[in-house]
């Protein structure tokens, strides 16, 4: 039997880039970062980030509900908000029971746990919030998009680390594919920029330490390439079987074709030397989508702007795709959000096919001369694109790749 065709018919973003899907692509292709001291991090090792900015997340979320709300779910709802508009939907109008959503996350709402924790250590119970366990727990994004969007479908939210968002779409598929839902809204959110995590991340050594100008220190596949930068925001789409689509004359942006995933099962934070086990998970997508490695015309790149990340990728691109497609890593612009990075970097990948442009990397002039891979520098490649994949790589091993054709 024929598994159902599933596409992309609506596309949401929240990035450091741009408060919306726009001004996020806008921002990406001029390949110049947003990334600066936060005053929130005053005293921290690490003081700068690339963080979402010029908006009221509360006046923007509207209603009474915000103050139940993290950083990272407002970021959800936002997003989701757009997904259904650029989809043409109407929750008042479509059956809820239909309606499944699926939202990841990497640490959810830790920076709530943390500023709770403070406020119970230093002034006791009292000081607490009534809604903080609201605050904290990684399923609220999901939760408080199917309230409101009258969503009674599967709601679930999958954490791969890095790699969540690209899990969450694979998985909103599969629901669409097993005929458990019409609808899905899927995707991954973000919000790490506070002091306890952006310490975890320079005691780690695997974020770059501040030498300049921030929005010149994230260089992914740069031969100086000195760590990560955190971002943070969120990316939601809206998912149908494309017959359905077809019959409400939607306009879908994308085919998602293929997804792929596997567990390097090596160490909790490097990937694995050989790269042989996130290539199953490239190789897992091409065959979900039928493509050959040479039907690939562009590669978005995990790259993290990290010695080993980036080295293990760009060997990993060389031997699979030999035919050197051109590659991408938005993360120069936008930080590493994290858990939503996989989610953003998908719904960037669907721009490039819709617009026959690729984002140029920002900061790096070539790759690395051991790196023979075709990097986009400098300005945006003009070039059409009809079938692209994009990586994302998490720790714990978690590879997740998604394949995405133009419709």
């Amino acid at each position: 039997m024929n598994r159902p065709a599933v596409v992309v018919t609506g596309l949401g973003m929240i990035t450091p880039a741009g408060n919306d899907t726009e001004t996020t692509w806008n921002g990406v292709c001029s390949g110049i970062s947003p990334a600066r001291t936060v005053p929130e991090l005053e005293g921290c090792e690490i003081d700068f980030a690339c963080t979402v900015s010029g908006i009221d997340l509360d006046e923007a979320v509207g209603g009474r509900t915000a103050y139940r709300m993290g950083k990272y779910v407002k970021f959800a709802v936002l997003a989701a908000r757009e997904a259904v508009a650029d989809a043409g939907l109407d929750p008042a109008e479509w059956e809820g029971s239909r309606v499944a959503v699926v939202v990841g996350t990497s640490s959810g709402g830790s920076a709530g746990l943390t500023e709770q924790a403070v406020a119970l250590d230093r002034r006791g119970p009292e000081a607490t919030s009534p809604s903080g366990i609201l605050l904290t727990i990684p399923n609220m994004p999901a939760a408080e998009i199917a309230i409101r969007m009258r969503a009674t479908g599967p709601s679930l939210a999958p954490c791969t680390a890095c790699s969540s968002g690209v899990t969450a779409l694979s998985v909103a598929r599969d629901l669409l594919v097993t005929g458990q839902c019409d609808i899905a809204i899927a995707g991954a959110t973000e919000s790490i920029v506070f002091p306890v995590a952006m310490t975890g991340f320079a005691r780690s050594g695997a974020a770059a330490r501040r030498d300049g100008d921030p929005a010149r220190l994230c260089r992914p596949f740069a031969a100086d390439r000195a760590g990560l930068v955190m971002g943070e925001g969120a990316a939601l789409m809206v998912l149908e079987r494309a017959d359905d689509a077809r019959m409400r004359g939607a306009a879908p942006r994308a085919l998602l074709a293929g997804a792929g995933a596997t567990t390097d099962a090596h160490h909790p934070t490097s990937p694995h030397p050989s790269g042989a086990v996130a290539r199953a998970a490239v190789e897992a997508a091409l065959r979900d989508a039928g493509w050959r490695a040479e039907d690939v015309e562009h590669v978005n790149a995990h790259g993290t702007s990290t010695p080993l990340g980036d080295a293990t990728e760009a060997a990993l691109i060389g031997q699979v795709y030999p035919h050197r497609p051109p590659v991408t890593a938005p993360k120069g612009v936008l930080g590493h959000c994290m858990g939503a990075a996989g989610a953003i970097e998908a719904g960037l990948t669907i721009l490039t096919l819709q617009h026959g442009v690729v984002p140029p990397i920002a900061n790096l002039d070539a790759p690395a001369p051991e790196f023979d891979i075709a990097c986009v520098t400098k300005a945006p490649l003009l070039r059409p694109v009809r079938r692209a994949v994009s990586h994302s790589f998490g720790f714990g091993g978690h590879n997740a790749v998604i394949a995405l054709q133009r419709p």
